[in-house]
């Protein structure tokens, strides 16, 4: 009986002594977890997201001008008084359309003397015609001396021959005549007038007086250069069937103008020069476009995207997430045990959606952190919360 109840006792203590074990245990447990939670709540809180990776087309831009795709200086053929102005300045003319007209007068006057010179010649050469057709038939019998033979005969083609100087001044002094009429060579868009009405012009020369200009800007041309390391990427992806023939497959080209945004224009690549500039090292290029709200003046300043790669698989981060050291480019990444770490990268071209390519540095799952990038640092631990990279239209 005495040992019953003295194992019950030693039974009692050692319960008693693995209770206590037990709650030193729980205490210490309780207190690393207050630790851990302590040192999570205190880590910085950061946004991390994995880099855009999508199908992409690369395009490469370029400023450029927009020029008239016809111009013409509009000059008088002949010299005169000019006596009137047809058009009023900066309006849409016609092909053939009479915009200066220079005093006629003195033009019908030499018209009229050209013709009268013509019917005279027609009357010498009947004249001659007839005294030579009655020396004809006497030639064979001998009445008539050679000489007197040769006489006639010369004068007859002498007179054939004044008459068709003289036909030659009457179509002279009816061209001038029509000269007098300073005709649109092309449909367009005039300057304005730059001689007035009264005033006397010089014509017919390389020095002519110049009397406006004419533009047509429906289509319009955009000339822009490129340098001949892109030269040579273009040629090269087409010879390699990733991108279209230049000078032969117009390629599309979009163009924005100086006050927008986005490109909004749609042109087609119909020109590219034979030759790279030997002092600037580029070549010249053209696309044309339409232009029938005439929107575009000829001197405008654009740029032009152009397709620069054949469609592929991309990672693309935003600009403002870069860093730079020197001539490294880095961004922050989340490793595996919620640090901080710093990776190199190789970039490319912003993309039209208004990302960074990244063409070397990064893998599709990598967690970009893309806030408070001021205030980490490699091997800080901080609190991520998972987001999307936000496209810069979806900022704004």
């Amino acid at each position: 009986m005495m040992n019953l109840n003295f194992n019950t006792k030693k039974i009692g203590f050692f319960a008693i002594s693995g209770i206590i074990v037990l709650l030193i245990i729980l205490a210490f447990t309780t207190k690393e977890e207050e630790n851990i939670t302590q040192v999570d709540s205190s880590a910085l809180e950061v946004q991390v997201a994995t880099p855009v990776y999508d199908k992409i087309t690369e395009w490469d831009e370029y400023s450029g001008r927009f020029e008239a795709s016809n111009r013409v200086e509009v000059r008088a053929r002949v010299s005169g008084f000019l006596e009137k102005v047809n058009f009023s300045d900066g309006q849409m003319v016609e092909k053939g359309q009479v915009l200066f007209v220079i005093d006629q007068r003195p033009f019908r006057i030499e018209l009229e003397r050209a013709k009268a010179g013509y019917e005279q010649a027609l009357a010498s050469l009947k004249t001659a015609e007839d005294n030579y057709n009655r020396v004809e038939s006497l030639k064979e019998t001998g009445a008539l001396s050679t000489e007197e033979y040769d006489r006639r005969k010369q004068a007859f083609v002498h007179a054939r021959a004044s008459l068709e100087l003289a036909a030659a001044s009457v179509d002279h002094a009816k061209l001038n005549l029509e000269f007098t009429e300073v005709k649109a060579p092309i449909s367009g868009l005039v300057s304005r007038d730059k001689v007035n009405e009264g005033n006397i012009i010089d014509g017919g020369s390389a020095n002519s007086t110049l009397l406006t200009t004419i533009v047509a800007t429906s289509p319009i041309h955009f000339y822009f250069t490129e340098s001949e390391s892109e030269y040579l990427k273009y040629v090269r992806l087409a010879k390699e069937g990733k991108r279209g023939n230049a000078r032969s497959e117009g390629i599309p080209v979009m163009i924005k103008l100086s006050d927008e945004e986005q490109f909004m224009h749609t042109a087609l690549l119909d020109f590219v020069d034979n030759e790279i500039d030997e002092q600037s090292g580029t070549i010249e290029s053209r696309a044309v476009m339409d232009n029938n709200d005439h929107l575009l003046e000829p001197g405008m300043f654009g740029k032009a995207r152009i397709s620069g790669s054949e469609e592929h698989k991309a990672l693309m981060i935003p600009d403002e997430i870069i860093g730079t050291n020197q001539s490294l480019r880095y961004v922050y990444v989340l490793d595996e045990e919620h640090k901080v770490s710093s990776r190199n990268l190789t970039l490319g071209p912003l993309h039209s959606n208004g990302l960074r390519i990244v063409r070397s540095g990064l893998q599709p799952k990598d967690q970009l952190i893309i806030n408070n990038l001021q205030k980490i640092r490699p091997g800080m631990p901080v609190s991520p919360k998972v987001v999307d990279i936000p496209l810069p239209d979806q900022k704004k």
